[in-house]
């Protein structure tokens, strides 16, 4: 490798709100926007692609309620294409609704393979030069603008089929007045030896230009490819909060961020505390796209610092570095250890072991452990169920409860053709020395069914109103059973905390009745939060 030219400060540059929106199933609304930007602001991004504000009203109304934000560091950019071929770009309707967003920054979308000139656009190739210099041109006189970027679509395909042509719409753009240069790896399919070679082979043609790097993931290597223009003199990096986007998605900026300024030293935020709120702003990037969290993410995952392997905690627990590249809480992240059929008694003690005072109890540790083995071959998975195995600590060490005794619970689901079903659930179990019977209508029987138990226990132990289901995850066992296979069922849970940050657990149950093994995961959070609370029964008539 050529000399390392990673500049000091490495500009962020993001399209979550744009590009990621083109992935598959993705949508945010107006105020999703809104609140993803005010995230991407405090976590020090410079630059928060809004989107193309002719492309649809939620993209023009986004542009004119974003003004009224108080971002601390980011720019606003509005994106767009060159002007339409034979007319001056004054008068194109695209370049109006770019100058009229009134954003600081635009971004010129251009064509650079001239397959695409010829094939796609049908345009002559020295047009397409004409409707990249006047687009970039027309925007940077406006007043209010400070930058026009220009996006070098498909350059590295272009730059192999035709390097000269490719390099001439550069020029185009840097004459109408662009202040970056952005090589795009649109396809996704370019090898960080060949994204070397031309940023390289563009620096030396093109001389004292500011570089920007845009990459798809179609090949797997969107963050090397991401690192190694960087590290060959490009100064942004291009892309989305956990690399949502169309196809294989765009380079994740969460890796690209975290392996900047932890591996590479590079700077890359304009905010001081912006590395530990990546796990945070990745969360709710995802938390509002309506996705489920990858455990396995770089850095950012759930399961980026989760230790399962009972030899492995045990080098964690004596020296963290062993089994860890960099800090969890470097990145805002936490190190879970994971209690599984897999794992040893350094688990155990790493898990829970000073909240239950086991650490020097071999013999309750084994016994657990053999428990835990025991469940995970019927179907159970303690390591997504923190709750539920914890409840096993409780029993072993006989703290465990019965805050109330079941008698029968039952769902009745009517269904007449044409109609939505209703559901009907009925609990009777004993509470103290007073029987409770009650019954509860719900959109389905888990939600009927959790209605009842706490018509039965609310007046007893108010605390369980404070349990709110967050999510509710259903899985087939063993599946060569078909309709007839056991169900793993993990419900997740928040309990309020008016005096501080909500707490989650999560709880399971398994059984080949979907309704037995959602009664299990139920019952059992209101258990485990009876027992973390310390309730008593409040006496009734």
């Amino acid at each position: 490798m050529s000399e390392d030219k990673l500049p000091k400060y490495v500009e962020i540059y993001d399209t979550t709100l744009r590009d990621g929106t083109q992935g598959e199933g993705i949508s945010f609304s107006l105020i999703d926007k809104l609140k993803i930007t005010k995230h991407l602001d405090a976590l020090g991004v410079d630059f928060i692609e809004g989107g193309y504000p002719l492309s649809n009203p939620k993209d023009v109304a986004y542009f004119e309620q974003v003004r009224d934000l108080e971002l601390r560091h980011a720019k606003v950019v509005a994106f767009g294409m060159t002007r339409r071929k034979g007319i001056e770009a004054k008068d194109d309707v695209g370049m109006q609704a770019l100058v009229g967003s009134k954003s600081p920054i635009i971004t010129i979308v251009g064509k650079t393979w001239d397959l695409h000139v010829d094939e796609v656009l049908r345009v002559s190739r020295e047009e397409n030069l004409a409707m990249i210099e006047d687009s970039v041109r027309f925007c940077a006189g406006a007043e209010h603008v400070e930058q026009v970027f220009y996006d070098a679509e498909h350059f590295f395909d272009g730059f192999k089929a035709n390097r000269d042509y490719a390099l001439a719409t550069l020029r185009a753009a840097q004459a109408g007045g662009a202040t970056r240069f952005v090589l795009c790896d649109t396809n996704g399919g370019s090898l960080p030896r060949w994204v070397a070679d031309v940023v390289d082979d563009v620096l030396n043609e093109l001389g004292d230009v500011k570089l920007g790097i845009h990459v798809h993931n179609d090949g797997g290597l969107a963050t090397a490819n991401t690192l190694t223009a960087l590290q060959h003199g490009a100064v942004q990096a291009q892309g989305t909060i956990n690399g949502i986007g169309e196809r294989c998605g765009n380079v994740d900026l969460t890796t690209v961020i975290a392996n900047l300024k932890l591996k590479l030293g590079a700077d890359c935020l304009g905010s001081d505390d912006g590395l530990q709120r990546l796990t945070e702003t990745a969360r709710f990037v995802y938390e509002l796209a309506n996705l489920n969290l990858l455990s396995n993410q770089p850095y950012v995952g759930t399961g980026a610092f989760a230790h399962k392997g009972g030899m492995h905690v045990h080098a964690v627990n004596r020296v963290a570095h062993s089994y860890e590249h960099v800090p969890p809480d470097s990145v805002g992240n936490t190190r879970r250890i994971l209690v599984s059929e897999l794992s040893g008694v350094s688990n155990m003690t790493a898990t829970l072991g000073k909240k239950f005072d086991v650490e020097a109890d071999k013999d309750l540790q084994r016994r657990v452990l053999n428990r835990v083995q025991d469940l995970e071959n019927m179907g159970y998975q303690f390591e997504a169920a923190n709750a539920s195995f914890e409840l096993l600590l409780y029993g072993e060490l006989g703290r465990r409860r019965d805050f109330w005794v079941l008698d029968h619970y039952r769902c009745v689901i009517l269904k007449n053709n044409g109609d939505e079903p209703t559901t009907e659930a009925t609990v009777k179990c004993k509470v103290g020395d007073l029987m409770e019977h009650r019954v509860a209508e719900g959109d389905g029987p888990v939600n009927a069914l959790d209605g009842a138990l706490r018509k039965c226990l609310k007046d007893h132990y108010p605390q369980i109103m404070d349990v709110h289901l967050r999510d509710f995850k259903v899985r087939v066992v063993n599946a060569a059973d078909e309709t007839a296979a056991k169900v793993r069922v993990v419900i997740d849970f928040a309990v309020d905390n008016p005096n501080g940050a909500d707490k989650y657990f999560s709880t399971i149950g398994v059984s080949e009745n979907i309704v037995e093994a959602s009664w299990q995961a139920l019952i059992d959070a209101f258990e485990y939060h009876l027992l973390e609370c310390a309730a008593e029964p409040i006496a009734t008539a």
